[in-house]
């Protein structure tokens, strides 16, 4: 791995999402913007009903993290909060035997996180504080009520008229937007806890890890694994395959995200970031910034 661990973390004070944002996030956001009716969606679907049903669903029964609760928990959420440069939002400990984390912000309602209790069980604390950070980088990159969205247009599409219809024409579309900005969101995990092997090691045990298996297994070998999967691309056959896959994914595959967000570390724009001096004129992956016109009438509120 390319990182090593700091001492003492570097609070990223005047931190922007465009300063680590992913490229490829960049460009699917881009396209989503353009998707005809999408507006109309968001309005109508993210209404005072959803927000009250998704607020209700996700914490009646769930544990409010605080300074009195959970309070070395609350430290790590409190830490990422001021490395991100982003104030502290709601932080819920939900029992569920399927390790899993996400993060909700709707209008009205203050941005909250949840963290099933399975994926604590799974990890160490700078692992866990890597997933915060990177529910926290959703909030940062205001990808929020776009994940939201995705989830509304799952369950509630088919009561809309045309919903079918809207349906066949969005889910590509948004699911890759969805897949693009946990690029991003890994990239916060990173700068939230300054480490690029407890971020690798979060995707690790996510993959094939349990609270016995953890210990025994190894880092550099899951790396390694993103070669394998790289070299099915050599052939048509096997990219389309791959393609068809990665499809049916919300998220993109563990082993690539391990592999990306170790080749950033590496790079001059993560490193100006720790310095407190992100480089000017270019895109957060290091390439140099173009000229972009307006797309579309898309409010990011």
């Amino acid at each position: 791995m390319a990182a090593n661990k700091p001492a003492i973390k570097t609070t990223l004070i005047g931190l922007n999402a465009d300063h680590f944002r992913h490229p490829l996030d960049r460009q699917a956001t881009q396209a989503l913007k353009q998707l005809p009716g999408l507006d109309v969606a968001i309005r109508s679907l993210l209404g005072p009903m959803g927000e009250q049903f998704f607020y209700l669903e996700n914490i009646a029964a769930s544990v409010l993290v605080g300074p009195n609760q959970l309070p070395q928990i609350y430290s790590l959420l409190v830490e990422a909060a001021q490395v991100l440069d982003l104030e502290v939002p709601q932080l819920y400990i939900k029992q569920h035997p399927v390790p899993n984390a996400y993060t909700f912000a709707m209008r009205g309602k203050q941005p909250f996180i949840v963290v099933h209790t399975a994926l604590i069980e799974l990890l160490n604390e700078a692992e866990l504080q890597a997933v915060i950070g990177h529910e926290l980088g959703h909030l940062k990159c205001d990808h929020g009520v776009y994940l939201t969205l995705a989830n509304l247009l799952t369950l509630a599409t088919s009561q809309l008229p045309f919903g079918a219809v809207l349906m066949q024409s969005w889910q590509s579309q948004i699911m890759e937007w969805v897949r693009c900005a946990e690029f991003t969101c890994d990239r916060a995990a990173l700068l939230a806890t300054q480490d690029a092997r407890t971020v690798a090691s979060v995707l690790m045990k996510l993959s094939g890890g349990s609270p016995t298996l953890s210990p025994q297994l190894n880092l550099d070998a899951f790396i390694a694994q993103a070669n394998a999967y790289d070299s099915i691309s050599e052939s048509e056959m096997g990219e389309m395959l791959k393609r068809l896959k990665t499809d049916e994914l919300s998220h993109p595959v563990p082993v690539l995200r391990a592999r990306e967000i170790d080749r950033w570390a590496s790079t001059p724009t993560y490193q100006s970031l720790l310095e407190n001096r992100p480089l000017t004129g270019q895109h957060s992956d290091g390439a140099q910034r173009q000229p972009t016109k307006p797309v579309g009438n898309w409010l990011n509120w």
